[in-house]
């Protein structure tokens, strides 16, 4: 019975059923896995009530981003295989476990239930969770998949912002105690796997002969959007496949570089000016950048709609590149342009989320775009690892050397030039992939 519940035959949607739905059951998971980037706000109590250090506290959050990408990896091709439903509910029932394992963890003061829980269980809730319902989107909306992908990986990069004031609230209620921690993970699995549950009952999928009303596949199509279809098996022999993924991998180095240490990097820059930083000042520029991170994701996948996926690619890291060598340049002379170059920065780091599952629709068709968009997102896990290690590693050895305010982070910002650079020359070699990888007809 749950078999046949799950299975993807119960979901082909009748005639007359709105596509729109899909974007609420899309937002349902999006939202709730966004949560990941609230985890920052769980590190000072954990370190307080069991004794961590800020290396050990991120533990956690860091498995959770390697196994995002690996299960979004190795499991792409199942979930185009069992269907949205099948994959949604899967991520639904590991991301609540993973919380209610880590309330367990924290009970018993057992800190590496913690990381098993949240880190590993928890993180391939996360991978399953992201893709199933981005490649559901692209076959629902084939006249608008930029902007269909936007709406719900904007969803992901917004989840933090209903998380954080959230858990910030349930962690002052319960105390931020053993006790108030443990508690507040318990109710985060269950108030999230209710919420989940709606995207699970929600989704659909379309029939195979399904398109949007009063639509026709354009007759003149950009030289980068196919007809054809590719497996995810071919795919990662092409070398598209290994262009995106360079693309993708240097894009988000750049933009998690700075996220990763937005507050600290702020009050560096300005420290020992008359326009110092304070903390508030710092939190509310976190908050700003995770709101344009949001932003980004729509606004910019939308675009890519309009002008095409390797001109809005064009945009985020050519320009890119120059934002940041225009903060390399201009040190701390203009606080106010700091801060639209940094604002920019993210909006692409945003947006070439949202747009890549698009990209890969236009170049290897819509066959197993879930299971190929979740091989391309192992670039995720190493720009995770990669750009916060330049940005810290750079800055430490030249705190180390005696340097103070914009001098720690110049080297650093001119080794993420060069990386925007090679990802802006990768995307140019972009070519449409060789019909001896389509699948017959």
């Amino acid at each position: 019975m749950a078999a046949s519940f799950l299975s993807r035959s119960r979901i082909v949607a009748k005639s007359g059923w709105s596509r729109w739905w899909v974007l609420p059951a899309a937002l349902s998971v999006h939202l709730a896995i966004g949560q990941a980037y609230a985890w920052s706000v769980f590190k000072p109590p954990l370190e307080d009530a069991l004794g961590l250090n800020g290396t050990a506290s991120a533990l956690p959050f860091q498995l959770a981003m390697v196994m995002l990408g690996l299960s979004a990896a190795v499991v792409g091709t199942v979930i185009e295989r069992n269907g949205p439903r099948w994959a949604m509910f899967v991520s639904m029932v590991c991301f609540s476990a993973g919380f209610l394992i880590s309330a367990l963890g924290v009970a018993t003061e057992q800190f590496w239930l913690v990381v098993f829980g949240y880190g590993f269980v928890g993180g391939i809730g996360l991978g399953v969770g992201y893709i199933s319902p981005v490649s559901t989107l692209i076959k629902w909306f084939p006249d608008r998949p930029g902007m269909a992908t936007g709406i719900a990986i904007m969803g992901f990069g917004g989840g933090a912002l209903v998380a954080s004031p959230w858990s910030t609230a349930m962690l002052e209620g319960f105390g931020r105690d053993i006790s108030g921690i443990s508690t507040t993970f318990l109710v985060h699995g269950v108030v999230y796997a209710v919420f989940m549950t709606i995207g699970v009952l929600l989704v659909r999928v379309p029939a195979e002969d399904w398109k949007p009303p009063r639509w026709n596949p354009p007759a003149v199509r950009r030289k980068l959007v196919t007809t054809a279809n590719v497996s995810a098996n071919n795919a990662v022999r092409t070398p598209q496949f290994w262009l995106l993924w360079v693309v993708l991998c240097f894009n988000v180095t750049a933009g998690i570089g700075i996220l990763e240490k937005a507050a600290p990097m702020l009050q560096d820059f300005f420290a020992r000016t008359s326009a110092e930083v304070g903390v508030a000042v710092a939190a509310g520029f976190v908050a700003v950048l995770s709101l344009v991170n949001m932003l980004g994701r729509f606004l910019w996948s939308s675009a890519s709609d309009i002008v095409g996926r390797k001109n809005v690619y064009r945009i985020y890291l050519g320009v890119g590149a120059l934002l940041y060598l225009a903060i390399a340049l201009m040190g701390n002379a203009s606080k106010p342009l700091f801060f639209l170059c940094t604002m920019l920065i993210i909006s692409f780091y945003g947006g070439g989320f949202a747009t890549i599952p698009a990209y890969v629709k236009d170049l290897f068709g819509s066959y197993q775009v879930g299971a190929i968009h979740g091989r391309v997102l192992t670039a995720w896990s190493v720009a995770g690892v990669l750009g916060p290690l330049i940005i810290n590693a750079v800055a430490d050895s030249q705190r180390a050397a005696g340097k103070v305010g914009p001098e720690l982070y110049t080297v650093s910002f001119y080794a993420v030039i060069t990386l925007l650079v090679i990802a802006f020359i990768a995307n140019e070699l972009v070519r449409p992939v060789h019909p001896r990888y389509h699948e017959p007809a």
